[in-house]
């Protein structure tokens, strides 16, 4: 795969809209995909040449990397219905299995020793390839941080499949972070929310490489 390979953001959340905007930041045409047509158009506008908007379907089919910046749940649904789009191809998944509880926070929705790597990479439609990435800081940071000087902020990531860390790892870059691999998909409950590497966990806030690796 190379590290040129063709990128859809699914999804326009507040993920979702950062990623794309900052791979355009970094020079990294970004094809835009969501439910609403209409708002995948406005966002490629508003971003400029370097980003193009598609329904979901033809999004993958014609990208070789697709990030699901979608609900932990609705995963489950588009591997379901694009299971023959997916075969092929890479698949980040920013996603984090949580919900908002009762007291104005969040809540996570699946076992407190489960993660949504480890349970969508059971799900994974035949032939895609799988990685846990993106997920790692809240909208905000992920905004403000990216392309930090003198020293990047870092985006963790996971996933078992070493074939494909060149392309998550400069995908990783031109999102303006540096990358930081934290091992296979058994270690991705680290970097989702509550974890250890998360911005929402023990971590507290977006690291430096030295400070990320001291964690390690």
């Amino acid at each position: 795969m190379s590290i040129t390979s063709k990128v859809a953001v699914i999804g326009l959340g507040n993920i979702g809209k950062t990623v794309a905007k900052n791979l355009v930041k970094g020079n990294r045409p970004v094809i835009i995909a969501s439910r609403e047509i209409e708002d995948a158009k406005a966002l490629a506008n508003q971003l400029g040449d370097l980003a193009t908007s598609a329904e979901t379907a033809e999004a993958i089919k014609e990208a070789d990397i697709i990030v699901l910046s979608v609900w932990f749940n609705t995963i489950k649904e588009l591997f379901e219905q694009y299971a023959d789009e997916f075969q092929g191809k890479i698949i980040i998944d920013p996603s984090n299995p949580i919900a908002p509880d009762e007291n104005g926070g969040f809540k996570k929705i699946i076992g407190e020793r489960e993660s949504a790597g480890k349970l969508n990479a059971e799900i994974l439609p035949k032939g895609a390839k799988l990685a846990k990435a993106l997920g790692t800081l809240g909208a905000v940071s992920l905004a403000d941080t990216a392309f930090q000087t003198p020293e990047k902020s870092v985006l963790f990531y996971a996933t078992d499949d070493n074939t494909i860390d060149k392309s998550v790892e400069q995908l990783i870059a031109d999102s303006g972070f540096d990358a930081v691999k934290v091992g296979g998909l058994d270690q991705s409950i680290r970097i989702e929310v509550f974890g250890d590497l998360h911005e929402f966990g023990a971590i507290g806030k977006p690291v430096t490489v030295v400070e990320a690796k001291a964690k390690l």
